[in-house]
C-alpha cells in the first residue's frame, strides 16, 4: 500500500485490491496514502495539501491514527508546505551528518577530538 503502485506485479495487485474489497476503511487509507505519496513524489502541495487535509478530516472517521497525522500537518503547516512544494532538500546535509556520526560510534573510547577531526577531513 505504501509502494508505487506502478512497481507492482498483477498477482500483488490483484492480493491488494482483494484485501481493499474486503475492508472499507483500508480502501479509504489506501486512497489517502496514495493521494498524499502523489503530493510528495510530484511536488503538489501547494495546490493538493489543503484539499488533502480537508478530505481525510471529513471521510476519515473511522481512521483516527490518520487524522491524528493530519492534525500534526496543521500544527506546522507552513513547513509541510515547503517540503511539499518546494524542490530544496536537506538530504546532502543530512548525509554528512550521518558520516560524521558514524565515524565517531566507530571511535568511541578509542581517540581524542584531535583523530576524530582527521578522519573527518581525509574522508
Amino acid at each position: 500500500m505504501t509502494g508505487d503502485p506502478d512497481h507492482l506485479t498483477d498477482d500483488d495487485k490483484d492480493h491488494l485490491a482483494a484485501i481493499l474489497d474486503r475492508s472499507r476503511p483500508l480502501a479509504a487509507l489506501d486512497q489517502h496514502v496514495t493521494a498524499f505519496a502523489k503530493m510528495l513524489v510530484h511536488r503538489t502541495g501547494e495546490s493538493d495539501l489543503d484539499d488533502w487535509l480537508t478530505a481525510v478530516d471529513t471521510e476519515t472517521a473511522d481512521l483516527p491514527h490518520l487524522r491524528s497525522f493530519a492534525q500534526g500537518l496543521r500544527r506546522d503547516h507552513a513547513a509541510v508546505l515547503n517540503g511539499l512544494s518546494l524542490p530544496y532538500s536537506s538530504g546532502a546535509v543530512e548525509g554528512e551528518n550521518f558520516k560524521i556520526k558514524h565515524l565517531k560510534r566507530i571511535m568511541f573510547g578509542r581517540a581524542n577530538l584531535d583523530l576524530l577531526r582527521a578522519m573527518i577531513l581525509h574522508n
